[in-house]
């Protein structure tokens, strides 16, 4: 392949990408054997989750623009958001942190807003915050999006009674001090909130314990968060500390447990992340080499998981993913707003193609975040708003949702850069309830398209259809002056012939099929 010198200014690499881009002389091969005769679990739904924290711009100017804005609304929450988020049948919505849900007060978001105390974020941007939106907003946005919320609780800065305080008011039906405040707050029936975080990121910003000193915390937050059908997630390992899960797997009684975190972000190194866009080939590959890294991690995990629960009936929550690169130039460090490519699009892609193919002991995820933050699949700017490449990947993708797990084996070529290579196609396939399979195809290199082969077992397939998400540059995002630069389009070029699929996937680009 063509060898890339790494210091190529980057406007050249972009413009070598936009040639290669358009030609398929330098086509690589990928086989597939996609084994329809042995359909696996369901993927859950669960898998494509959200995340809404106190965070810059993600909550005040993002989803709440306040019951006085022009701008249109229900509640204070922007409708158009709502409509975006709806079309992605997002399944869970996880609030309020993060780093924020250690050091919030949930007592201090409801009753009359002209009363409620206003604090400081002193985690994300030092900004003061006047508490006007709460937990009556928060549950009542996810029932406009028809999603179930996940409640991060407190257990840093937080008391046990605090917590199990909370879920008294959100969830008790019958006469008590909690239901009654609620009741007296404006909402008689309660939420019946299910997925509920105990504590996040104890290792760190939650309160930097070590894994034996959470595990005696733990048991006793969630010894006192009663109600039936709780689903409680303790907070687990940043990246590769296996030793976090082990120390909770073996201290956790598992009649306790429903989930333990992991957390795992994509990004050149942790200490230089570069641009979000205009970033070199070297920062492309590097980045896409973390994102990848989450299949090993969670196959790691997983065996040290499965030791103590050869059933799985714990969940692997990977509850923050993403990628995560340096704020846009002139907005406040602590706000993590940056814009979003076909990097992005690659990486939530390639990710959501891992977290299926482990839907055995990935039940729930949540991409970090939603709105103006981070890897979002929504940016605003006033009363603009506009869809990121990563919103149209979990579009594509939603397909997915429920559906069963179509196993694959790949044997696909590399993308070669330096010294390292990156297999460069990730695939997932299923069967949704209605009959129809799927399969996403991922192509991550920078030049190359990806000439694919799919033998399939077990099914006899008539009719193939399908879209894709591609552009001239692997740095093209959407603006607010060109908020539709990329979109999914048709794609016709799938080709069905003696039990084998045959396509060819331009470079970073995906395309998501549909067989009959």
């Amino acid at each position: 392949m063509m060898k890339f010198k790494k210091n190529l200014p980057r406007i050249t690499f972009l413009s070598l990408l936009t040639v290669f881009a358009s030609t398929s002389l330098f086509a690589q091969q990928t086989v597939i054997a996609m084994r329809a005769d042995k359909p696996s679990n369901q993927i859950s739904k669960h898998v494509y989750g959200h995340f809404a924290e106190h965070l810059g711009r993600s909550i005040y100017d993002g989803f709440y623009v306040g019951e006085d804005s022009k701008i249109p609304h229900t509640a204070g929450v922007r409708n158009d958001i709502v409509a975006a988020l709806k079309n992605l049948n997002i399944p869970n919505l996880r609030w309020p942190g993060g780093c924020f849900a250690d050091r919030y007060h949930w007592r201090d978001g409801v009753g009359t807003k002209v009363n409620r105390p206003s604090i400081v974020n002193t985690m994300w941007g030092g900004v003061t915050e006047d508490n006007s939106f709460g937990t009556h907003d928060f549950l009542n946005l996810c029932k406009l999006l028809g999603t179930e919320p996940y409640v991060a609780g407190n257990t840093g800065s937080g008391t046990v009674q605090e917590l199990a305080d909370w879920v008294q008011y959100v969830n008790f039906e019958g006469r008590s001090p909690m239901s009654d405040l609620r009741v007296q707050n404006g909402q008689e029936k309660p939420w019946n909130v299910k997925f509920w975080g105990v504590g996040n990121e104890a290792w760190g910003c939650g309160g930097n314990m070590t894994p034996e000193y959470y595990v005696g915390e733990y048991r006793r937050f969630a010894t006192f968060m009663e109600g039936q059908d709780l689903f409680k997630v303790a907070s687990g390992a940043n990246v590769d500390d296996y030793h976090w899960t082990e120390t909770l797997m073996k201290g956790i009684p598992l009649r306790m447990l429903d989930g333990i975190t992991l957390h795992h972000y994509s990004f050149p190194t942790w200490e230089k992340k570069g641009p979000a866009t205009g970033y070199s080939e070297q920062e492309y590959f590097e980045t896409m080499k973390t994102a990848l890294r989450m299949d090993e991690l969670i196959i790691k995990h997983t065996a040290i998981m499965d030791k103590y629960d050869p059933n799985k009936k714990i969940a692997l929550v990977v509850d923050e993913w993403g990628g995560w690169f340096d704020v846009e130039q002139g907005t406040n460090p602590g706000f993590l707003y940056q814009q979003n490519t076909m990097r992005d699009a690659m990486i939530a892609g390639a990710t959501l193609n891992i977290f299926n193919n482990h839907s055995d002991r990935v039940k729930i995820a949540n991409l970090a975040q939603c709105v103006n933050v981070l890897q979002s699949v929504i940016l605003t700017d006033k009363e603009k708003m506009l869809l990121t490449p990563t919103y149209h990947v979990m579009e594509m993708y939603k397909i997915h949702q429920d559906a069963t797990l179509i196993p694959v084996e790949v044997k696909t070529s590399d993308y070669v850069f330096g010294k390292e290579k990156l297999p460069a196609v990730s695939v997932s396939a299923s069967k949704s309830t209605t009959g129809l399979t799927h399969v996403s195809l991922v192509n991550i290199h920078s030049s190359k398209s990806e000439e694919i082969e799919i033998d399939i077992t077990g099914e006899e397939y008539k009719n193939v259809s399908g879209r894709i998400l591609t552009s001239k540059k692997v740095d093209d995002h959407n603006t607010f002056d060109q908020p539709e630069r990329i979109k999914p389009a048709a794609f016709s070029q799938a080709k069905l012939k003696g039990g084998k699929l045959k396509v060819t996937v331009p470079p970073f680009s995906l395309v998501v099929l549909a067989l009959n």
